[in-house]
């Protein structure tokens, strides 16, 4: 299963975005494949505080459309929200030690752990930091 970090999901929305159309092709892609994608609900979190806030976007996205995407999301029959499982715990104190994080990277460790109990195969991300959690494959669908 391939998962979808936040930056990919602000990109598909925000027309004004460099890498809108690649984004936006990419969740297309997901959405009307038979496979499984997913997206963590701590990312469905972010979009919507990124999208909304005035102080990154100007104007910012109107809260109502962001929740329209999140909402066109959801109805793709595929997609699989990652919540915290059974043990999620230990998956997430193991990917907080071994990657040495603190400060704002525990978000980053907290949807590893998320992708890693999930099963995730690979993460679809434009965020480097990913790569300081093993077990989970990132990839950048926006570059060649």
């Amino acid at each position: 299963m391939i998962a979808v970090d936040t930056n990919i999901l602000v990109y598909a929305l925000r027309e004004d975005s460099t890498w809108h159309e690649a984004a936006y092709a990419c969740l297309a892609r997901l959405a009307e494949a038979k496979a499984s994608w997913a997206i963590p609900w701590p990312c469905v979190h972010e979009f919507l505080a990124v999208t909304t806030h005035p102080r990154i976007f100007r104007p910012p996205t109107p809260l109502s459309i962001a929740i329209d995407a999140v909402e066109a999301w959801r109805e793709s029959p595929s997609v699989v929200f990652l919540g915290e499982p059974d043990g999620y715990w230990v998956t997430l104190r193991s990917s907080l030690e071994t990657g040495r994080i603190a400060g704002p990277l525990v978000h980053d460790a907290r949807v590893a752990a998320l992708c890693i109990a999930h099963g995730v195969r690979q993460l679809w991300t434009a965020d480097r930091d990913f790569s300081r959690f093993g077990g989970l494959a990132t990839h950048n669908p926006l570059v060649g």
